[in-house]
C-alpha cells in the first residue's frame, strides 16, 4: 500500500510544484510584462513630448529661415533700387579707398570711360581714369577733415571731345569704412551760358559804344555831306542867284565851271559825297547792330545781307606774304524774297561771325582768285542764306566739332571757340531753324543759315 501511495503521490507533489512554480512564473512575467508596457508608455510619451518639442523648434527654425530669406529679398531688392538709382544718375560716381582703389563704378562712369565695374574693380583711380586730375593726397585730405573737397568748372578730354565738369570728393565715413566718393557732373552747357551771357554783355558795352560813337560820327558826317551838296549847288550855272554874284564880281561862271570839270573838281566832290553816303549807311548799319533787342519783327534778308557785307568791306582786303589781295564777292540775292520773322542783331551776329570766318580761311590758304559767295532763297517752308567760300575747306573730325563750345583751330589768343557755338544757339534755340554744312578738305565751305517762314 505504502509503495503504492509513494508511487501516486509524488508525482502529485511534483505536478502541484510545477504547477505553483509556473503559476508564480506567469504572474511574475505579467507583472514585469505590465511593468515593461508602462515603462514602453513612458518611453513613448517622453518620445512624443520631444518629438513636439522639435516639430515647434522646427516650425520656429522654418519661420526664421523664411525671415531671413524676406529680409534677404528685401536688402536685395533696396540694395537694386539704390543701384539703380545711382546708375540712372548723370552725375560719374566713384568711390574709392584711402588708397585710391576703386570700389564702386556707376553706368556714367563705364560711359565715360568705356570700361565696365567688373574691369576697374580694386584698380587704382588713375589706372582707369587717367585724365582725371584728382590726386591720393586730395582723397585722403577729404576724408580727414570730413569735409568735401570741390574743384569747378575743370577741363576734361573723353572720345576727342573737350567739356567742362564740376569734380566733388565726399568723404564716406562709416562703421570700419573710410572710402571717399567722387561725383563728376558735366557743366559744359552751364559754362557755355555763362559764356554767352558774358558775350552778350561784352556785345551790350560794345553796342553802347558803337551807338555812342555812331551818334558822335553822325555829326560831322552830316556837316561834310551838307557841304559838298551846298558847293554843288553854289557852283551850279542853273541857279540865277549864282550869276548874279558872278557878275557882281565880274567872274565868268562857265568857264569857272570848265576849268573845275577839266580838273575833276567835281570828281573829287562826287568822291567825298560818295564816301560820306557809304560812311552813312555803315553808322546806321551800326546802331542797328547795336541795338541789343532780341524782339522778333519782320526782316528782309537781303537787306540784312549787304548790311553785314558793308560792315565786313574792310576784311575783304587780305595780306598773304605781304601782298595784299582782294576777296571777290558774288552776291546772288533773290528778288522776290518773302519777309522772315527774326531778330535782326541776333541773325546779324551769326552773319557776321560766318563771314569773318570765311575771310580769315582764305587769308590762310593759297588760293588763287579767293572769293565769297552770298545766295539768298526760299521755299514754302522756310528762307535761307548760304555763305560759301573757296577757301581750304574743313576736314571732317573738324567739321563735327565745329558748333561744339571751346572748340577752336586757331592759336592761342586768336578766338574763344564761342562763336560758331552761339550762332548755332541763336539760329536753332531762339529762331528754331538750322545751319547746315557743306565741305571737304580742297573745295571750300558753305554753311546755309535755314529760317522758318511760319514763325509766329
Amino acid at each position: 500500500m505504502q509503495p503504492l501511495l509513494q508511487a501516486y503521490l509524488l508525482p502529485l507533489l511534483l505536478a502541484i510544484t510545477l504547477g505553483v512554480w509556473a503559476y508564480a512564473q506567469h504572474l511574475y512575467t505579467r507583472k514585469k510584462l505590465a511593468e515593461w508596457k508602462e515603462a514602453y508608455r513612458n518611453i513613448e510619451n517622453q518620445l512624443e513630448d520631444r518629438t513636439q518639442k522639435l516639430r515647434s523648434i522646427n516650425n520656429m527654425l522654418y519661420g526664421e529661415i523664411a525671415q531671413h530669406e524676406q529680409t534677404e529679398e528685401k536688402l536685395r531688392k533696396a540694395q537694386d533700387y539704390l543701384g539703380s538709382i545711382i546708375n540712372s544718375m548723370p552725375s560719374v560716381l566713384v568711390s574709392v579707398t584711402t588708397t585710391g582703389q576703386i570700389t564702386h563704378w556707376n553706368s556714367s562712369a563705364e560711359r565715360a570711360t568705356d570700361m565696365t565695374s567688373a574691369e576697374v574693380a580694386g584698380k587704382l583711380l588713375w589706372e582707369a581714369y587717367p585724365n582725371l586730375p584728382v590726386t591720393l593726397e586730395s582723397i585722403q585730405q577729404a576724408i580727414e577733415d570730413g569735409a568735401p573737397k570741390v574743384m569747378e568748372s575743370t577741363k576734361l578730354e573723353s572720345h576727342g571731345q573737350t567739356y567742362y565738369t564740376d569734380i566733388t570728393i565726399y568723404p564716406l565715413i562709416a562703421d570700419n569704412i573710410r572710402e571717399a566718393v567722387i561725383r563728376i557732373d558735366d557743366v559744359t552747357v552751364r559754362i557755355m551760358m555763362e559764356n554767352m551771357m558774358i558775350q552778350n554783355e561784352k556785345m551790350l558795352s560794345l553796342g553802347e559804344l558803337a551807338a555812342g560813337m555812331a551818334h558822335e560820327i553822325n555829326n560831322p558826317l552830316g556837316a561834310i555831306l551838307q557841304s559838298v551838296q551846298n558847293i554843288e549847288r553854289r557852283l551850279s550855272p542853273e541857279l540865277p542867284r549864282n550869276f548874279e554874284v558872278a557878275n557882281h564880281l565880274d567872274l565868268d561862271l562857265v568857264r569857272m565851271n570848265r576849268y573845275l570839270a577839266d580838273r575833276e573838281v567835281y570828281s573829287f566832290l562826287k568822291t567825298i559825297r560818295d564816301a560820306g553816303e557809304r560812311s552813312a549807311r555803315i553808322v546806321s548799319n551800326m546802331l542797328g547792330f547795336s541795338r541789343s533787342s532780341q524782339q522778333h519783327s519782320p526782316t528782309d534778308l537781303n537787306a540784312l545781307a549787304n548790311n553785314c557785307l558793308e560792315l565786313m568791306d574792310n576784311h575783304f582786303e587780305i595780306t598773304r606774304q605781304d601782298h595784299k589781295i582782294h576777296i571777290k564777292l558774288d552776291k546772288q540775292l533773290a528778288g522776290d524774297l518773302p519777309t522772315v520773322f527774326c531778330s535782326p542783331p541776333e541773325i546779324q551776329q551769326v552773319l557776321l561771325n560766318i563771314i569773318r570766318n570765311a575771310t580769315q580761311a582764305l587769308a590762310s590758304s593759297d588760293t588763287v582768285a579767293p572769293c565769297i559767295t552770298v545766295v539768298t532763297g526760299f521755299n514754302s517752308q522756310d528762307a535761307w542764306i548760304r555763305i560759301a567760300d573757296n577757301g581750304p575747306g574743313i576736314a571732317p573730325e573738324i567739321r563735327r566739332h565745329i558748333f561744339e563750345p571751346f572748340f577752336t583751330t586757331k592759336e592761342v589768343g586768336q578766338g574763344t571757340g564761342l562763336g560758331m557755338s552761339i550762332s548755332y544757339f541763336i539760329v536753332t534755340e531762339h529762331h528754331g531753324g538750322h545751319i547746315d554744312i557743306e565741305s571737304s578738305p580742297g573745295n571750300g565751305a558753305s554753311f546755309t543759315i535755314r529760317l522758318p517762314l511760319n514763325s509766329p
